[in-house]
């Protein structure tokens, strides 16, 4: 069991030596599956599998990704060519297993990425019909930047004598992460996350919402106030999921609106800022969203936007994390407190490499937000945007 913050490259860390390992201890002439590494969204699947594909170009393995949403037959084909490395999301995988298209019974190690979330009552009992099929002498790892008590203890009777390695402090956020938490009235959330936006001229913004109705709607507020935006979540097609990604790290799509899904090990190259439009139900979450900027020793800023009924949500949040968010207020008619003087702009601004400053340039300039949007949406209360 390996723990580690977000960013610090849990990916590299067993596939680098999965690859070293099975090169040591080439099989017979046929391929068959050696390794297999599972992971609870298709992004990151589609992730893992770039990063074995890129790491082992010039070794003799062939490696698949498998996963829900799109067609089967040719996942099939590919299967059955023979590989030695196989990367999928559970469903997908107990599809191919219930067809006879996979054989495991030459598997020499499994991999669950973000096993806590492989192991809460969402996947636990596909994984356990997964284990059942696989041979016992093997090497099971699992990789997380969040380990619970209960998830631990649920692991221990999956493994035998697991050997736990914890790098920093667990459930800790990534270090190049700066964190702020806005209290926001719950009906004024929208105006002021769009004001922000526009004002700071944010060109790269991942927002998370708790639903994916949220996330439909806030794209579509944001669209509407002359912010480019897409949604991602469960309800859209493999291939809007994947367009909308491409669109966002290609600096097309200005905001990205996403539930959890995106959450998870995705690696978006220096994302400058992450929004917690919504906090999440589970405290771990926050700790994965944020972990989406600040990466590969980056800054980041991530701020969330919390209402009056998230409370017990925010402090759940410090309780897991062992730290204390800083809280400003959001001025409104009664209270005309600009928040940015008290906020500075070094501290709040991650610096612009030379990368995302080119990105940057190439994205075409926005139209403006109609000014007849701008005065009504603050007509009821001042906004403060970050400076």
């Amino acid at each position: 069991m390996a723990g580690a913050q977000t960013g610090t490259g849990k990916t590299a860390g067993f596939t680098l030596p999965i690859l070293q390992s099975l090169s040591s201890r080439r099989s017979g002439e046929k391929r068959s599956i050696r390794c297999l590494v599972l992971a609870p969204t298709r992004e990151l699947a589609a992730q893992i599998g770039a990063s074995m594909s890129s790491y082992g170009k010039y070794l003799p393995f062939r490696s698949a990704v498998v996963f829900g949403g799109v067609n089967i037959n040719r996942q099939t084909q590919i299967i059955k060519s023979g590989v030695d490395i196989l990367v999928a999301t559970p469903g997908r995988l107990l599809d191919h297993m219930g067809r006879g298209n996979i054989d495991l019974k030459h598997l020499e190690v499994l991999v669950l990425d973000e096993a806590d979330r492989m192991l809460d009552m969402g996947f636990i009992h596909d994984i356990k019909r997964i284990m059942a099929v696989l041979p016992k002498e093997r090497q099971t790892l699992l990789f997380s930047a969040t380990f619970s008590d209960g998830i631990k203890k649920l692991a221990q009777g999956l493994l035998r004598n697991p050997e736990t390695v914890q790098v920093a402090t667990q459930n800790k956020s990534a270090e190049g992460v700066q964190q702020s938490v806005c209290l926001v009235e719950k009906a004024h959330k929208r105006e002021f996350l769009q004001q922000m936006i526009t004002t700071k001229d944010w060109q790269q913004v991942l927002v998370f919402t708790r639903t994916k109705r949220m996330a439909n709607q806030l794209a579509k507020f944001l669209n509407a106030g002359g912010i480019q935006s897409l949604a991602i979540h469960g309800n859209k097609s493999q291939s809007a999921r994947t367009s909308a990604l491409s669109s966002f790290k290609g600096g097309k799509t200005r905001v990205l609106v996403a539930t959890d899904i995106a959450a998870r090990g995705l690696d978006i190259k220096e994302l400058p800022y992450v929004v917690n439009f919504e906090l999440p139900d589970e405290p771990e979450a926050y700790v994965h969203r944020v972990g989406r900027t600040g990466r590969a020793g980056q800054r980041g800023l991530a701020i969330s936007l919390v209402s009056v009924d998230e409370q017990s949500k925010l402090r759940d949040i410090e309780r897991l994390t062992k730290q204390q968010i800083a809280r400003e207020t959001m001025p409104n008619k009664h209270n005309r407190r600009d928040v940015t003087s008290t906020i500075s702009n070094k501290t709040l601004t991650p610096p612009v490499t030379e990368a995302r400053r080119q990105s940057m340039q190439k994205v075409r300039p926005l139209r403006s937000m109609p000014q007849q949007s701008v005065s009504k949406a603050s007509s009821g209360f001042a906004f403060s945007v970050f400076d």
